[in-house]
């Protein structure tokens, strides 16, 4: 009797054991893309506004919601987002109008997208996530900052009222806040940033925001702050 339940607790070890050495599934799909930030290593980056008014991403923000780093120990982030269903991702306005684009403006760097709306206009989650900021920030005025699990961040500024605290769990297309022009803005507008690793890109590269739409391909993060499209 003993001999029988030793080799059964034997055999239970072993195959516990076993299991734990297996690898993660790979999921495929959009799941694929998802990261697990409370297994990564976090790394502190310069959280730079269009204002160059350099700050930390970390202040102020929720417990364990660093800035991480979804490149892991390579130098390449794809995000596939051919692979997004339409309830992975939700528009930001549903009735709006780019005014200032990403990039060079009056001989500074713009690090997001100007989109205008009518003043007290939704603003929502484009996909679902932390929130990691929610208050006035300098010249964005009432800002709310989103980190995703799919290794984005988004930033959402210049609103007349947030909707949303530091901590909250929201989901695509939930309201987070209220269009206006807090801040350093002369008009009714958000001031809309992605963000990965704490360095900003075009949200070109994920949006089409003249039709308000997701695109439908795949996106190459380099870890120097270049991006490319791969389709």
């Amino acid at each position: 009797m003993r001999h029988r339940l030793f080799a059964a607790l034997l055999i239970f070890f072993l195959t516990t054991v076993n299991s734990w050495a297996q690898p993660p599934l790979k999921l495929p799909g959009y799941k694929k893309s998802l990261i697990n930030y409370k297994t990564l290593h976090f790394e502190l980056y310069p959280f730079t506004t269009d204002f160059s008014m350099p700050r930390h991403a970390i202040v102020p923000m929720a417990s364990r919601s660093y800035v991480y780093n979804p490149f892991g120990g390579g130098t390449q982030f794809i995000l596939h987002l051919e692979n997004f269903s339409d309830s992975d991702w939700c528009y930001l306005l549903k009735k709006s109008k780019v005014i200032s684009p990403y990039g060079g403006r009056g001989g500074r760097h713009h690090s997001g997208t100007d989109i205008k709306s009518f003043r007290n206009d939704s603003i929502r989650a484009v996909f679902d996530g932390t929130v990691v900021m929610a208050g006035p920030f300098a010249g964005y005025g009432y800002c709310v900052q989103i980190r995703h699990m799919n290794g984005l961040t988004t930033l959402y500024s210049h609103n007349s009222r947030n909707l949303v605290k530091t901590g909250d769990q929201v989901v695509a297309g939930q309201t987070i806040a209220l269009v206006g022009r807090t801040g350093r803005a002369t008009t009714d507008h958000v001031h809309f940033e992605i963000r990965v690793a704490g360095r900003h890109y075009n949200s070109n590269l994920i949006f089409d925001h003249e039709k308000r739409r997701l695109h439908k391909h795949q996106v190459v993060f380099e870890k120097n702050g270049n991006a490319h499209i791969r389709k």
